[in-house]
């Protein structure tokens, strides 16, 4: 997220009436809710774990086992069980 300076965006009414309350100050100013995006909808970490939590719970049921693809994964022997839980589920 970069910054924009108020000048180049907002009426000069508005940036004085703004300044009474935070003169000089960084704000921020959240979206409004109907714009704000799910988490991962803008990239593709989403998909990208998805993906890999399929390659666990497949390796999972080919025989390998949860330490083993804790390991691997870099993940804690917990994490790795909830994974396999949640895709069972489905």
């Amino acid at each position: 997220m970069g910054y924009v300076h108020a000048l180049e965006m907002l009426p000069q009414e508005l940036i004085e009436k703004i300044q009474e309350y935070v003169d000089g100050q960084v704000i921020y100013i959240p979206k409004v809710n109907s714009k704000k995006c799910k988490w991962g909808e803008k990239t593709d970490t989403k998909a990208y774990f998805k993906e890999r939590n399929f390659k666990i719970y497949n390796s999972y049921k080919n025989g390998t086992t949860v330490i083993e693809l804790s390991e691997k994964y870099f993940l804690t022997p917990k994490s790795i069980q909830r994974i396999i839980r949640s895709i069972q589920i489905l």
